[in-house]
Parts: C-alpha cells; structure tokens; sequence
C-alpha cells in the first residue's frame, strides 16, 4: 500500500507569541490559537488556546453542552456542515491553518478521521466498509484493497473474528464489533489524527475495555483525541486532559496532575463530582 499524498494541504505560515495551554509530550500536533465559534449569533467556544502533542492521547471532558464535541469538529472543519457556524482565531495541523483559502478540504479530512458516539456502518458488508475510504482515494486494485483491509482490521484486533465473514453486511456485527469496524475504516485512508466522540459512550464494559487497550496501542502510530463523560477512562488511557465548561477551556495538563493536583476549584469541583 502506498502512502497517500498529503502534500496538497497547503497552508500559509505565520507565527504568534500567545500563550498557550501545553504540556511537555513532544512536537505538537495541533496548535490551537484564540479559538472562538458561534453558530448564529450564539457563542460556544471562547479564546481556546492548546496545543496537542502528536502520538499522544487527549481527553476533552466536561458537562454537557460544553462545547467539547463543537471543538473536536473545528479540528477537521466538519463544524463547516452547520448553518451560520463562523469562527475566529486559528488552528494550525502541523503548523499550517487549516482555514486557509488554499487549504485541500477533502486532504484534511483524510489526514483527521472521525468515528462517532453511535456506530455509524454503511449498509454494505464488512469489507466494503473498510474499502470505502481507499476506493474513493481512487484505489480500485482488488489486492490492495484486501491488503488494506487486513491490516487495518488487524489493528483494531477485529480481523481474527470476521476474517471468515467478509462478505456479511456490516449490521450483522455486535455494537462492540461495528465500533471497532467504524475505527478500522477510519484507519482505511492512512490518517495521522484519530478524532473520537465518546466512541464507547453504548458499549457494555467488557468492550469498552477492549476500545481502551485499543487506543492505547493506536497512539503508537496515530493521534488522538477522545471526548468522554467517563472520568476514568480519561484517567486510564489519555495522556493529558483538558477540561470544558461553558465553552471555556478552564485547565488542561498532564491526566495524573489535573486528577490529583488541579489548578482550578472548577475543575476539581467537576472531577470530584460536585457538579456535571
């Protein structure tokens, strides 16, 4: 399989001196710069300022209608598919904005897939599923595409279970295995960032552990960022976490000292459960 070419993506540089949430995981993948959004008239995002560290795990927590999932679709501009959604501030991939006029909306989407809260599968079987991706890459050799699939449903430690099944409808798979499929297909187009919103939010706990191992070897090779209700999978799997409220982003640091050593009565109010 090749490599797909990312290098369309063009984006201007510049640089600002603003002060930004981070922490000390290596090269950032994402630079968030003074991010604010509205749909409408109504705000929902307000002057966010992080950075995401590339190979790492980042869990958005907070109540709901936070503005965490609003935050996680800037990232790949599928906020762009709401009516009177604007913006303002910056949000460079790799250093490069990805709202630039010259920025390849189709290139960025590869490059930051998306699985959602509620398994999404294509009423096509279990292959075809994988293979959607690929084939709208342009990729129609029927060996690569079986070569694309194994590998990526070997990743997601789906294949040993449906490698004899290919060929049924996707829906036949239990909630557990079609999550696991939509993450697979996801992998399908050879992305660098793995978005995830509450992606075992349904699942019963025996698969949401089977998710979370899953994710922990994903970031490996992939970045991630996670939104979760769930305090202890933060706590388990992400490697930082940034805490939402009110469309703010109040505290973000390494998951051990924000659990352990908040900065912010907030935060600490909402991790102990006092509200949310």
């Amino acid at each position: 399989m090749t490599q797909l070419s990312y290098n369309s993506l063009l984006l201007h540089e510049d640089s600002r001196s603003e002060e930004v949430v981070s922490t000390k995981l290596g090269r950032n993948k994402f630079q968030i710069e003074s991010l604010s959004v509205w749909y409408g008239s109504k705000p929902v995002l307000h002057r966010i300022h992080l950075n995401i560290p590339e190979h790492s795990i980042t869990a958005l927590i907070g109540p709901s209608g936070s503005g965490k999932t609003t935050f996680l679709r800037m990232l790949n501009r599928l906020s762009d598919l709401v009516p009177d959604v604007r913006h303002t501030g910056r949000v460079l991939l790799d250093g490069l904005d990805i709202h630039a006029p010259n920025a390849n909306l189709t290139q960025l989407r590869r490059r930051v897939g998306m699985v959602f809260q509620k398994a999404t599968v294509f009423p096509k079987s279990i292959f075809e599923n994988v293979a959607f991706g690929p084939r709208m890459a342009g990729i129609h050799d029927r060996k690569i595409l079986a070569e694309i699939s194994e590998k990526c449903l070997r990743a997601v430690a789906l294949w040993e279970e449906v490698k004899d099944r290919l060929q049924e409808l996707a829906m036949n798979l239990s909630s557990g295995q079609q999550q696991r499929l939509c993450i697979a297909r996801a992998l399908a187009t050879a992305p660098e960032v793995l978005l995830l919103d509450e992606p075992a939010s349904a699942l019963d706990s025996a698969n949401t552990a089977r998710i979370e191992d899953l994710l922990f070897e994903l970031k490996r090779d992939y970045t991630i960022i996670l939104v979760t209700h769930n305090m202890q999978q933060a706590a388990r799997i992400s490697d930082q976490t940034a805490f939402f409220l009110e469309g703010r982003l109040i505290e973000m640091g390494p998951t051990a000292q924000l659990y352990t050593r908040p900065r912010d009565r907030q935060t600490e109010d909402y991790i102990t459960g006092r509200f949310g």
